[in-house]
């Protein structure tokens, strides 16, 4: 599957508002970053950020075969230190089980270290969301550490794997880290 990143804009904010059905899933998703219910004040907000310049964010809606499939941003752009964090991967639901999850890390992937040349991207991840880890594992990400009861939902604490990749690592190729 191919994946085209495209700049993300307020065309895109109703989507994400649908998308983003309970607590839960706004948290797994996006983080503390966004209070549940997602509306047009918060993402205009988020949008801004990537307005910024140099921006510390830049946001993208992913597509394949000319239909959404899903949202992927890379945060904390960091150009003296050549690093960025991968953030808020949201694969439709539609589009689950078939790829676009790990075509949109490989599209990130190639815009962070390709095109703006960093050294190092890293994300966190939920240590129960077993699919997004097998994803990032096969993209090459190595599990780097563990946040202990790092978010809060509810009256309970969900932990965090911190993996990472560096540009040497991602030219190798899935596999050959």
């Amino acid at each position: 599957m191919t994946i085209t990143l495209q700049a993300f804009g307020r065309e895109d904010f109703q989507r994400l508002i649908d998308w983003a059905v309970s607590p839960e899933f706004l948290l797994q998703w996006a983080g503390p970053i966004f209070r549940f219910p997602l509306d047009t004040p918060q993402l205009e907000e988020y949008l801004a950020a990537a307005a910024e310049a140099p921006p510390k964010r830049r946001i993208f809606r992913a597509v394949a075969d000319g239909e959404v499939v899903g949202h992927v941003e890379l945060d904390a752009i960091d150009v003296w230190n050549g690093s960025a964090r991968m953030s808020r991967v949201l694969v439709a639901d539609a589009w689950r089980g078939r790829g676009a999850g790990y075509a949109m890390v490989q599209a990130i992937l190639e815009f962070g270290f390709g095109d703006l040349g960093l050294h190092r991207v890293d994300l966190v991840v939920f240590d129960f969301n077993l699919a997004a880890i097998a994803c990032y594992e096969k993209a090459g990400f190595l599990r780097e550490g563990y946040i202990r009861d790092a978010r809060r939902m509810g009256e309970s604490y969900w932990s965090l794997y911190l993996m990472g990749m560096f540009e040497d690592e991602w030219r190798k190729g899935p596999g050959l880290r």
